[in-house]
């Protein structure tokens, strides 16, 4: 018996696809935002550019490997507006950590980090049960 690798027994493979996708795909948002930053650019700026560049990384991988699903107008729809979303929200929470962290070498990094760490659980759960649902 196969299991289809789209449906809920894969749940596992899945999450491990996804969790390597996604740290692929947080060195290129981590690198995009340290060098936006290390070129001058306004860090809310630095940090948009660096999540487009690290959420374009995530859909190309994600759809063909992780999820294994073909393309669609609305499965890119839904990844646009999904992202979309996680986009203010990562922001947001961007912008919070740097309010309470203190003013530290690190503080930039870590609050990058609890922004992409929350953006991802919330990406997770919805790319399985809304866009990239079989």
């Amino acid at each position: 018996m196969t299991t289809d690798p789209r449906g809920p027994g894969d749940l596992w493979g899945q999450l491990v696809r996804f969790v390597v996708v996604g740290l692929f795909s947080a060195v290129v948002d981590l690198t995009v935002y340290t060098l936006a930053l290390h070129l001058g650019l306004w860090v809310h700026a630095a940090r948009a550019l660096s999540f487009v560049c690290g959420t374009s990384t995530a859909y190309a991988l994600n759809r063909r490997w992780a999820f294994r699903v073909a393309g669609g107008r609305n499965r890119v729809l839904g990844f646009t507006l999904l992202y979309s979303t996680t986009f203010f929200v990562i922001l947001g929470v961007n912008a919070l950590a740097l309010a309470v962290l203190p003013d530290r070498s690190w503080t930039i990094t870590l609050a990058w980090a609890i922004s992409q760490g929350f953006g991802t659980a919330v990406n997770f759960v919805m790319l399985r049960t809304v866009v990239f649902r079989s």
